[in-house]
């Protein structure tokens, strides 16, 4: 099991940047596949970008060239960099993890952040 914290977000005029952090209860080495998302108001809670324990990373198309997602092992957190903002980056956010035990694949979500982006 692991509790997620996202914190991070705001408001913040349109070209400009937010750094998004996710901080896990326990060693994020341990978690096999962690990732962001994000959910505007009335739509579906889309992928962002994701990243393994290996440190492979993936992006969702908007996402890339604009966010960078990484994890600090030492800290045990995962961050997400969001450069060049834009208003339809506005959504709520969560961090997501995913534990792949012997009883099972288990996800665990965060509470979210929002972000607004707005002049």
């Amino acid at each position: 099991q692991v509790q997620l914290v996202e914190s991070g977000g705001g408001l913040v005029q349109p070209g400009g940047s937010l750094r998004l952090s996710c901080a896990a209860s326990r060693n994020i080495f341990t978690i096999n596949l962690m990732g962001w998302y994000r959910q505007a108001p009335g739509k579906q809670r889309d992928l962002v970008a994701s990243i393994s324990r290996g440190g492979r990373m993936e992006y969702v198309d908007f996402a890339k060239g604009r966010f960078t997602i990484s994890r600090d092992n030492t800290k045990n957190t995962m961050y997400l960099q969001m450069n060049s903002l834009k208003p339809e980056d506005t959504a709520a956010y969560y961090c997501m993890g995913t534990i792949i035990t012997e009883g099972g694949e288990f996800e665990y979500w965060g509470q979210g952040t929002q972000v607004t982006v707005s002049s």
